[in-house]
């Protein structure tokens, strides 16, 4: 007769490999930083803080900017532009264009947006990534993260915010 109190480890064992197959974030997801639907973030070249909402809806990243104007340098397309942060922090940024991106807007007109590489401090991450620039005049937040920074290193929680600082010691020098 089985003493019904001990459990058989293959069946055990054969449970776990299941369980690990049919969910394997159980195993990956503490690699992930769980960050919260309103974080801080600096961006580079400025150095400058912003509070930034996550938005794993778009894809790349949005500034709210001003003043842009374009210009060429050695034959290469740049802009120069205006970014303040939340605490009316200003900075010149000068850039080159990465590229334009046509946006679509629902039952509205498309524009266009000039998209830049800059460099985003989220908690330990550092990453440049492209980054639209956009007047956000009239959102609560004047950054936006995209998926396009947080792939692979992040999970957003939107019921958390402020679970981190920056704190990038590889940041490019200003």
């Amino acid at each position: 007769m089985k003493n019904r109190g001990t459990v058989n480890p293959t069946w055990f064992i054969a449970v776990f490999l299941a369980v690990l197959l049919w969910n394997p974030m159980i195993v990956f997801s503490s690699e992930k930083r769980i960050v919260g639907l309103i974080e801080n973030v600096i961006i580079h070249p400025a150095n400058l803080a912003f509070t930034a909402k996550m938005d794993t809806g778009a894809r790349h990243s949005s500034l709210d900017v001003s003043h842009i104007v374009e210009f060429e340098r050695g034959g290469v397309p740049w802009v120069r532009f205006e970014v303040v942060n939340n605490k009316g922090q200003k900075r010149t940024i000068e850039a080159e264009i990465s590229r334009n991106a046509l946006i679509k807007r629902h039952k509205r007109n498309s524009i266009r947006r000039y998209v830049i590489k800059l460099g985003i401090c989220l908690g330990n991450v550092y990453r440049e990534v492209e980054v639209n620039l956009t007047d956000r005049t009239g959102f609560n937040y004047r950054m936006l993260i995209g998926r396009s920074f947080m792939q692979d290193a992040f999970i957003v929680d939107p019921s958390l915010r402020f679970t981190t600082q920056p704190d990038c010691k590889k940041a490019r020098k200003d």
